[in-house]
């Protein structure tokens, strides 16, 4: 079934906040030896245009933006980042929309937990500040771009986009034709405007990246199961202490080991250990991270 203009009209303002967004992750990628993957761009490693992750459940998920570690044309990566964009023009609409994209990516960090990846959503349009604070409640970092800022934007160039729910489809076909036969350097100064009436907010995002991606150990705790805790500077050391501590050691039988791992940025992650070979797979896992 064909397209109403309306929603192509919608992929057009989505597909102009990838544009803006993209050139930051690729170049922060690039920056910090990451791999950037999103949808279109050719990659052996998987198959198809679309960026696919499976969760704990044999689930698939299609995702805009993945940055790996590790991760290069022929190989998957370890996934350090999950990014989405999405366009709502109504507000009645916007709950729905962060729902969808909770469903799409937190699957996904569930079972990548030890990397605790980055939870980015770039919001384009109008979006109620409750559905807004619940994403972020989920510990997702969101950048805004308001409908008022798109408008101002288009028109800088003399193009009109605004409209509600009363707008015909005669109207919206015609603005997706007037964006659709602009010039490539009209739509640059389009997404130039947008970006610096959205600056700050970009810078933000950024910044929040780099902060979770920048993030160092600064302590690592492991306790036996039968109450004692011992705390080390490093995973050096507190492979160390895993490597030789006997678990007959203290009262009761040994069960298994907490870790806890804290670091610089205010990140934690944990895991229990019933073998010793675990608890340093996720700490050698942690450390490379």
């Amino acid at each position: 079934m064909a397209k109403s203009p309306a929603h192509k009209f919608g992929q057009l303002i989505g597909n102009l906040s990838k544009e803006l967004i993209e050139p930051f992750l690729e170049e922060f990628a690039n920056k910090n030896g990451l791999y950037l993957d999103y949808q279109q761009k050719p990659r052996e490693a998987r198959s198809g245009s679309k960026v696919t992750w499976k969760d704990p459940y044999g689930n698939n998920h299609v995702l805009d933006y993945v940055l790996e570690r590790d991760g290069s044309a022929d190989n998957i990566g370890t996934p350090v980042a999950f990014i989405e964009v999405a366009w709502r023009r109504y507000t009645k609409h916007s709950r729905n929309k962060v729902q969808e994209i909770q469903g799409a990516v937190l699957p996904i960090a569930e079972k990548f937990e030890w990397s605790n990846p980055f939870l980015g959503a770039v919001l384009a349009g109008v979006f109620t500040e409750s559905s807004i604070e619940q994403l972020r409640s989920l510990g997702f970092h969101v950048l805004y771009f308001p409908y008022e800022t798109i408008i101002e934007a288009f028109s800088s160039q003399g193009i009109d986009v605004t409209f509600d729910e009363d707008t015909p489809d005669e109207d919206f076909g015609r603005r997706v034709k007037t964006i659709e036969s602009a010039s490539d350097k009209k739509m640059q100064k389009v997404k130039m405007k947008l970006g610096n009436l959205n600056n700050a907010a970009i810078y933000r995002f950024m910044a929040s990246l780099k902060k979770r991606l920048d993030r160092m150990i600064n302590r690592v705790v492991v306790v036996p199961l039968y109450g004692r805790s011992s705390e080390f500077s490093s995973v050096g050391e507190a492979l160390k202490f895993i490597d030789h501590h006997c678990i007959r050691e203290g009262d009761g039988a040994f069960k298994k080991y907490e870790v806890l791992v804290s670091f610089t940025n205010g990140d934690k992650v944990e895991g229990s250990f019933v073998e010793k070979e675990k608890a340093c797979e996720f700490l050698k896992f942690v450390a490379g991270q």
